[in-house]
């Protein structure tokens, strides 16, 4: 089982501010959680690959109902780039 290193978009380190403390809490620790079961996780519905050429090699974590994590996956240096953190309905604008 391989763990990832966890970067940061500047997006997602704002997004991130925007959280209550408890919420942001949970996102972090979540995210941290992806990092070193990804395999896992991939095989279940918490993580999709998003279609559409925007999206390329991009991927949604279900954090909670309301809150998703956009990410990707960098090089082979296994690096999980968190992109965007939200609510559902701002997530994908």
């Amino acid at each position: 089982m391989k763990i990832l290193k966890i970067k940061y978009s500047e997006f997602a380190v704002k997004d991130l501010k925007n959280f209550n403390p408890a919420e942001r809490q949970l996102v972090v620790k979540k995210i941290q959680y992806l990092a070193k079961n990804f395999d896992e996780l991939r095989k279940t519905k918490k993580i999709t690959e998003l279609k559409g050429t925007k999206y390329k090699g991009q991927f949604r974590f279900v954090v909670a109902r309301k809150i998703r994590v956009i990410f990707r996956i960098e090089n082979d240096d296994l690096v999980l780039l968190v992109l965007r953190a939200g609510k559902r309905k701002d997530i994908y604008k």
